[in-house]
């Protein structure tokens, strides 16, 4: 099936499916409904040339994160997921699409807040902060440009070996979740970033094997570390919100789609 078919016909199949075969009361499909609509509005208006069959997860996620800053409790963010979960199990059911993208978000309630999300320009201010005159300040600012340009998690990065870095071409090969190899492209300041850490940084730290972040005394950085070196930057920057590594990559994510991509 196509996207191009209305969010409103889909919507109103979805309806008729609730008072058909489920048999539910009037109040509670009007509820699906209202939901419905609002999330497709909130597509079609935040999202070019999409509508709702043609989501994924970061699209919700990027709702939730909307309607949070709305100051909607999250007990109501719980029930507009759970609107979402039944439309797309009832689109697989129809066959319009293959999985549901609702499915792998947790809910609400598990949350403790939804991510942060720091805006592009508090990402500027971010990756400008690290002193770059000095060794440590040279892999601060190395790690801050990749995590934001790839989207990595803190764990594959901290398992990063300088072998794992091809500068000529422009991509990282890393062990993602069930050590599953993955290649993973890098833009051009987060690599001149890693030349400039690997040449006048990394060699100060006197490195104690091939791993690609060290801390101060050599060796391999921890997830930790890289958590309080990102807080700490932030901090110094006059960034107020509770950050952490993932909000690197939550960010990478979302202004990705703020910008048109897929």
């Amino acid at each position: 099936m196509t996207q191009k078919i209305k969010s409103e016909s889909l919507i109103q199949q979805f309806t008729e499916y609730l008072l058909v075969e489920k048999g539910l009361s009037h109040n509670t499909i009007m509820s699906y409904q209202r939901d419905l609509k609002d999330f497709a509005e909130f597509v079609e208006k935040t999202f070019e040339n999409i509508n709702i069959l043609g989501i994924d997860h970061h699209h919700i996620v990027k709702y939730l994160a909307y309607l949070s800053e709305k100051g909607l409790a999250s007990s109501t963010l719980d029930r507009r997921m759970d609107s979402l979960r039944t439309f797309y199990k009832f689109m697989v059911i129809e066959r319009y699409i293959k999985s549901s993208p609702a499915e792998i978000i947790e809910h609400i309630r598990s949350w403790n807040k939804l991510p942060t999300v720091l805006s592009i320009a508090e990402i500027q201010i971010l990756l400008n902060k690290p002193d770059t005159s000095k060794p440590l300040g040279l892999r601060d600012k190395a790690i801050l440009e990749l995590m934001y340009a790839s989207g990595l998690r803190v764990s594959e990065v901290v398992d990063l070996s300088i072998s794992d870095i091809n500068a000529d071409i422009g991509y990282i090969k890393c062990l993602g979740k069930g050590n599953k190899e993955r290649v993973v492209p890098v833009g051009s300041k987060a690599l001149e970033a890693i030349r400039d850490y690997l040449k006048s940084g990394r060699p100060l730290l006197n490195p104690k094997g091939e791993w690609l972040f060290v801390n101060y005394k050599g060796y391999k950085l921890t997830r930790d570390g890289i958590r309080r070196i990102i807080q700490s930057i932030a901090k110094e920057a006059g960034i107020n919100k509770k950050i952490s590594p993932h909000t690197l990559r939550h960010c990478f994510a979302t202004h990705l789609l703020e910008r048109g991509a897929d």
